[in-house]
């Protein structure tokens, strides 16, 4: 299921289950499902009213229960998928029999020009698949649909170059207006929709930094110092266009380590001071602790400790990430993989933090039993809602 038919959001699980359970006959006109409810043999006249009613409400509940579920909305997207497959079948028909001057005729080129544009990968595909002349199909500034797929970002319909062994001839055009070539297109800032499923602005100028290598590693070398209009080369338009995408990432980059620098400072001194003063005290005479044959006193210790190294290991990487030069390179890989292990350690920290408190109120509490699942449940509260905030982020990053 494209994510052209989502309306560019992906659906939960259910809704895809219900999606997929979703058939639309190709012959015939195309109904909505309704129920198909047999009337019971007998004496219709005396249940006619009871019948009635009751195929009332039930219609009525189905209608409600279609609408909470979104399923009639699911049903005009399938409806809506399945229209446009055939309109694309009956195109690609059309396509096989009709010569050049046909096709130009009926505007197809500006039709797949559009469809890069939109980033709906069946209908370029299909297209060029049943002609593969229209690969070099190009609008009014001369720029071909790998230019607008790099422009527009459209990874799946770049992915064709690959198959077509054609990066040197459309590397080599640039369009008329701005002699921009395919590189200089990777060097133009993204459009927003492109960009908005993405947190953060350091990880969109992460993004933008990868498209380019991308791009670059497949086009000729001369093109990495062909100067355009302006006299840029696309490296030197890359920069220009991302000055700001960069400025916010570096602030953003820094707003998130501080805060979390806080966090985790806090977090290593409550565990050094814990180390010392363990649950029941010390004995006077040896100065061992008291409950030292525990097990629970060595979860105590082992938790404390792990919570303090994976803490000072997570201030260790944000102060990285806040004396770091922010230079274009350090947002493609160094910045976000002190970020994920920044992110990683302090989580674990935390987690560890709550085992520590958790293990030495056990301790002190080993008579009250009815204790243990109340603080369990109490302690898993910050661990839970700082893993929802901020475990999302971590994901994407690491993604």
């Amino acid at each position: 299921m494209p994510d052209y038919f989502l309306g560019g959001n992906q659906l939960v699980f259910w809704k895809r289950w219900i999606y997929s359970g979703i058939h639309i006959q190709s012959a015939g006109p195309i109904n909505e499902i309704r129920l198909n409810i047999q009337k019971p043999a007998g004496n219709l006249s005396n249940d006619k009213e009871i019948i009635g009613s009751g195929l009332s409400s039930l219609s009525q509940l189905v209608s409600n229960l279609r609408t909470l579920l979104g399923i009639k909305h699911l049903y005009e997207m399938k409806l809506a998928h399945f229209l446009s497959n055939e309109l694309l079948r009956r195109m690609r028909d059309q396509l096989s029999i009709s010569n050049i001057q046909q096709i130009r005729a009926g505007r197809v080129e500006d039709a797949i020009l559009r469809a890069t544009k939109e980033g709906i990968f069946e209908i370029v595909f299909e297209m060029v698949k049943v002609n593969p002349q229209l690969v070099w199909s190009h609008d009014a500034r001369s720029r071909n649909i790998f230019s607008v797929a790099v422009e527009y970002r459209r990874a799946n319909i770049f992915s064709l170059i690959h198959g077509l062994n054609i990066e040197n001839g459309l590397a080599g055009f640039p369009d008329f207006a701005n002699k921009n070539n395919l590189l200089h297109m990777a060097g133009m800032s993204a459009a927003s929709t492109s960009l908005n499923q993405i947190p953060g602005a350091a990880l969109k100028m992460q993004r933008e930094l990868q498209w380019f290598k991308e791009v670059e590693s497949i086009v000729p070398s001369k093109s990495h110092g062909f100067l355009n209009k302006e006299g840029l080369t696309p490296r030197q338009l890359f920069t220009k266009n991302h000055a700001d995408m960069m400025s916010n990432g570096e602030k953003w980059m820094k707003d998130t380590a501080s805060s979390c620098t806080v966090v985790g400072a806090l977090i290593v001194t409550i565990m050094f001071a814990a180390a010392f003063t363990v649950p029941g005290g010390n004995d006077q005479n040896k100065g061992f602790p008291i409950f030292l044959n525990e097990k629970l006193l060595m979860v105590f210790i082992v938790s404390d400790a792990l919570s303090l190294f994976s803490s000072s290991t997570s201030v260790l990487m944000f102060l990285g990430i806040l004396t770091s030069r922010y230079a274009e390179e350090d947002f493609l890989k160094s910045l976000p993989t002190k970020m994920i292990i920044g992110l990683s350690t302090l989580f674990f920290s935390i987690a560890a933090m709550m085992t520590t408190f958790s293990a030495a109120l056990f301790l002190m509490l080993r008579e009250q039993s009815w204790i243990f699942i109340p603080v369990i449940c109490l302690a898993s509260v910050p661990v839970t809602l700082f893993v929802l905030m901020q475990f999302p982020l971590l994901v994407d990053m690491t993604i």
